[in-house]
């Protein structure tokens, strides 16, 4: 049971710093060749956990190893558009000017149950609103809606509102967030001088945000009983 213990405290950080070194994407985000790295790192994990006979380097090597070809392989997909269409095809377009492609959509192997899925997952549940509709190269589909089913924007309006940065969390479950402060401009004798005002300390602090302009949310923690 101790060796079993250690194996995966010694595995865990190994495959978790090999998920990472590929990028941070979804499992729905995840190319071909990725998706083929991250079950077979998966499985190679598992083998000295289940055969405690094998040392613990005969799946930790070949778990590098893969990593490594597989950031090599997203360098060249960034640099050749071939070869990145060979590993991750290439966008398909399953309707066009509000029609639908059966011959793509037969190609794809995609039924009018699978499009209908995506179509709601985008907010769309009337098919003769959209105008046009592509699957990306993850499967996930892309949805362009009719210019009468669209919302409407500001340029529609013909608005010119302020451009400005959303609000950032500065302060997180009593914990200052220093990402936050930076992305929003604030220093810590501005926070400070918020937080005197409203009689209150960080740690007594749920949630804070704020922009460059001012405070936006502040809410407190509940007393414990």
């Amino acid at each position: 049971m101790l060796v079993s213990f250690l194996r995966v405290l010694i595995l865990y950080p190994v495959v978790v710093f090999g998920i990472r070194l590929m990028g941070k994407r979804q499992l729905g985000e995840l190319q071909p060749t990725e998706l083929v790295v991250t079950i077979l790192i998966s499985n190679i994990a598992t083998l000295p956990l289940e055969d405690q006979n094998l040392p613990l380097l005969m799946s930790i090597v070949p778990m590098l190893l893969l990593v490594c070809f597989e950031v090599l392989l997203s360098w060249g997909v960034l640099k050749s558009r071939r070869l990145r269409h060979l590993l991750s095809g290439a966008p398909q377009v399953i309707i066009r000017r509000g029609k639908i492609d059966r011959e793509t959509m037969q190609a794809l192997r995609f039924s009018l149950d699978d499009l209908m899925t995506a179509l709601r997952g985008s907010g769309v549940f009337d098919i003769t609103e959209v105008q046009l509709a592509v699957v990306e190269t993850n499967g996930k589909v892309s949805v362009y809606q009719k210019a009468p089913a669209r919302p409407v924007t500001c340029a529609d309006l013909q608005l010119r509102p302020d451009i400005k940065d959303p609000p950032e969390v500065l302060i997180a479950d009593g914990c200052i967030s220093r990402e936050g402060m930076a992305a929003a401009g604030w220093t810590d004798a501005r926070l400070q001088n918020i937080l005197r005002q409203k009689q209150l300390s960080a740690e007594q602090v749920y949630l804070l945000t704020a922009d460059a302009a001012g405070l936006r949310c502040l809410i407190k923690k509940e007393a414990s009983a």
